[in-house]
């Protein structure tokens, strides 16, 4: 019996295991039936692959870097010069001239904004898909999250149903007890009915969880944009950092470089450039050009340079008098920075506060873990004692189910707290935008 209990003991690591093993940063792990502690290894490859995924296959994530790929394209077409403009004339009447008849003119003009007005264009351009490229790194950040988040619900329900499973052979052990018990006439019947009814119980809860876990693999699966059915692994280990290393982080600081606050400060750059392009706008442009008359011969006379083409350079000036529509594309420029600069303070509020409140839950998870393994060690002493004592006589076996039972619901809460800690984690990754080396859309 003691033997069963060790088995299904979750172990959590001590400091001297973690100094031996050289786990940085007060890393916190719980592995399930004596998994050895470097089974994070496995872990964190297979989770390593799910990102890799997820950074190639998410439609989501890809429509978004496409976007960014597409606003690269905008430069192109702001910072070049208007086209020129070509412009023929026949004459159905030829127009005499000194030196002979016009027979055709052409015209070519080339237009030229402002000083430096093509340069702001595609800076705007530029500061805008930089901002697209923000976009989507805060984008791909949140995904992984999102991964994290949802594996880290796979590995607790798998790790209930685990606990759930071996607490059945103990539920069988106690039933060859307190059957034997019976026989012997020094215990009731109604303690063998007692365990038949825990253990249909407890084969009801693993059924329903089973099928849950069938349902969140395949919700798994279209995040990761793969076959509903394919085949998701799930660790036994599972792994978090403590909340130390971020209590001396100034939070302000942390979320100054998210992507999403980079984004509005791109976006804040490429409305200023606006307003300058709005000014400029309002100042004249400039076209320089030629025509070119062709001349036939005069056949009455033959004056001198009798039936030169004729060839007269051009130039023009646009002049901007009618000033509302720049005005107001001025206006609109400046309200735009003052509602992106609104939409950053905002965001970054929010930020912030998701910032302490993540803080708040790791430190909850590693002290509820450091809880429940103080409380196991000492229930599972008292289990056995109940145990020994029905065994010689001297023990309510009521009492040995409930212990048991509570044993089991200490376990699970301990698996919660894990999964808790590795969800806060996972969050506060994505305030880091904590993304790593995972490969870029393509």
């Amino acid at each position: 019996m003691e033997k069963n209990q060790k088995q299904l003991k979750l172990n959590i690591s001590d400091e001297n295991k973690n100094q031996k093993m050289k786990i940085k940063k007060k890393d916190i792990i719980l592995s399930l039936l004596l998994i050895p502690i470097w089974g994070g290894v496995g872990l964190a490859q297979d989770l390593e692959e799910y990102l890799q995924i997820a950074a190639k296959n998410n439609p989501e994530l890809e429509a978004s870097y496409t976007q960014f790929k597409a606003a690269l394209q905008e430069a192109p077409q702001v910072s070049s010069l208007p086209d020129p403009t070509l412009s023929i004339s026949a004459f159905g009447r030829m127009i005499e001239t000194r030196l002979g008849a016009q027979e055709a003119r052409l015209g070519l003009m080339q237009m030229f904004p402002w000083f430096g007005t093509l340069e702001a264009k595609q800076e705007a351009a530029n500061l805008l898909a930089e901002a697209k490229f923000q976009e989507y790194l805060a984008m791909r950040a949140g995904l992984f999250s999102e991964i994290k988040q949802a594996y880290a619900e796979l590995f607790a329900i798998k790790g209930t149903i685990v606990l759930k499973q071996e607490n059945l052979d103990i539920l069988d052990s106690y039933r060859k007890l307190s059957l034997s018990k019976f026989r012997s006439g020094s215990s009731k019947m109604v303690n063998v009915l007692r365990v038949d009814i825990k253990q249909e119980e407890a084969l009801t809860e693993i059924a329903l969880e089973e099928e849950l876990l069938s349902s969140l693999k395949k919700q798994f699966n279209l995040l990761l944009n793969r076959n509903p059915n394919a085949e998701v692994p799930i660790q036994d280990t599972l792994i978090f950092d403590g909340a130390v290393q971020f209590e001396t982080i100034n939070a302000e600081e942390v979320v100054a470089l998210h992507p999403e606050l980079i984004k509005f400060d791109r976006q804040q750059e490429a409305y200023q450039r606006r307003a300058e392009i709005a000014e400029k706008a309002g100042l004249p442009n400039f076209g320089i050009g030629v025509d070119y008359a062709i001349i036939s011969e005069r056949t009455d006379a033959n004056p001198v340079h009798n039936g030169q083409d004729a060839i007269m350079p051009m130039f023009s000036v646009s002049i901007p008098i009618f000033r509302t529509k720049y005005k107001a594309a001025e206006k609109e420029a400046e309200l735009m920075q003052e509602a992106v600069s609104m939409n950053k303070q905002a965001r970054k509020n929010q930020l912030q506060s998701e910032f302490e409140k993540i803080l708040y839950n790791l430190n909850k998870a590693a002290k509820l873990l450091k809880l429940y393994e103080r409380q196991l060690e000492v229930s599972n002493q008292a289990s056995n004692l109940l145990v020994s004592a029905f065994g010689n006589d001297d023990g309510d076996f009521e009492e040995v189910l409930r212990m048991n039972q509570d044993i089991l619901m200490l376990k699970i809460q301990q698996i919660e707290a894990l999964k808790a800690g590795f969800t806060a984690q996972a969050k506060m990754d994505y305030l880091l935008a904590k993304t790593e080396n995972y490969d870029e859309t393509n």
